[in-house]
């Protein structure tokens, strides 16, 4: 049997410390099904969601601690539903239907409807029409998503009053499989850069170092640098430590046509770039940064529930970082429209449920410091206010 088309999202799931080697089931229609190991207690049950649902291509992922922990915690409790309010899941997932355990019928049914299905103790199955990497995307989104949900639910418990000996006990388990991100292990190029030819190699090495640093998940995160009128930048639905030929450019005018499949949050990168003067640009997606970023201390807002676009109060998740709302895109409540002010005068800007912006002058060492350092800020925040350090 070949195994090699399973093997580039098996390095990955290791790589983003989400499941070691074997623990993730897939399968691809190509066209006659094929798996990348005997599973005989599994497959059975889905190899028929194939011909149900008219998919391509599954996964099913147990994966790693602390993720199954709180995967399994957030089905048991959640009535059959998790509700995350992350931002990968709005434009994403939706949100996370539970299943009883390995039956086809109900999987189909649940499946026929969103991406993936939690199963407690066992872990995700998720699904596609087009392939692998969509797959691999919507696994890792599900643990992301999930995490921020956990964590951020049991801040809110603890500041209120309501945290359980229970749900404390669990926190304090878990403290142990969390780390404050590590600092960059060398410089990176150092500019500025004035030619294509020293541009895409910096954005190569500057995005392998985000993904190598667990400071975005899945296809998820941007990366840009400007020179000469030109941005070049990510684009849409890549990976960032794989970047080689997946670069546009776009001119900086506004009234410019921009290539269709540069990142979705160009918009928002060329006006940082008017606005701030800066070169180089990062967008990760750290997750205490985004746990932090949800945490609101206002009762009975009447902004609750749309805080993700629009909210009117100066926020800040540590230090001077603020807070700020946006959806991604140039609408009305476009990112480009809230978070380039405030980057002006801060060492990043943390968005409301998605992510942290940075930049920097000249090259990416600065941008990527501050990414880490406000990573870190945020982590040891969070455990401060969880009175666990």
């Amino acid at each position: 049997m070949d195994t090699s088309r399973f093997d580039t999202y098996a390095h990955r799931f290791a790589r983003n410390s989400l499941a070691a080697p074997g623990n993730a089931l897939m399968a691809v229609a190509a066209p006659s099904i094929c798996w990348n190991r005997a599973a005989p207690a599994e497959t059975p049950f889905l190899e028929p969601l194939f011909d149900i649902l008219g998919i391509k291509a599954l996964i099913k992922l147990r994966p790693d601690e602390p993720y199954l922990s709180i995967i399994t915690y957030l089905a048991n409790q959640s009535g059959g539903t998790i509700y995350p309010k992350d931002c990968e899941t709005r434009l994403f997932l939706q949100d996370l239907p539970v299943a009883d355990g390995l039956d086809t019928d109900q999987l189909a049914a649940l499946l026929k409807h969103r991406k993936c299905v939690i199963i407690p103790e066992a872990g995700i199955v998720a699904v596609s029409r087009q392939g692998l990497k969509q797959v691999f995307v919507s696994v890792s989104s599900v643990c992301f998503a999930c995490y921020v949900k956990f964590f951020g639910d049991l801040l809110s418990a603890r500041k209120t009053g309501n945290m359980t000996p229970a749900e404390r006990r669990m926190v304090e388990s878990l403290n142990a499989s969390i780390h404050l991100p590590a600092q960059p292990d060398a410089r990176l190029a150092q500019g500025p850069f004035f030619s294509e030819k020293a541009i895409l190699p910096a954005i190569y090495e500057a995005g392998r170092q985000v993904v190598d640093l667990g400071l975005v998940d899945s296809c998820f995160g941007n990366i840009s640098y400007c020179s000469d009128n030109r941005l070049y930048i990510s684009q849409t639905g890549t990976f960032l430590d794989d970047l080689e030929d997946r670069v546009s450019t776009c001119p900086t005018d506004p009234a410019a046509e921009h290539p269709e499949n540069a990142s979705s949050e160009l918009p928002a990168h060329l006006e940082i770039v008017r606005r701030t003067g800066c070169r180089a640009i990062l967008h990760g997606h750290p997750l205490f940064s985004v746990i932090l970023s949800m945490d609101c201390d206002i009762p009975d807002c009447p902004w609750q529930g749309t805080c993700h676009q629009y909210c009117p109060y100066d926020r800040h998740a540590c230090g001077d970082i603020p807070v700020v709302s946006g959806e991604v895109g140039d609408g009305a409540y476009g990112l480009c429209h809230s978070v380039p002010d405030a980057l002006c005068n801060t060492p990043g800007v943390i968005v409301y449920g998605h992510g942290v912006f940075t930049c920097d002058d000249t090259d990416f060492n600065g941008a990527l410091e501050k990414l880490v350092a406000i990573e870190r800020q945020c982590c040891q925040k969070y455990f401060e206010l969880m009175a666990l350090t």
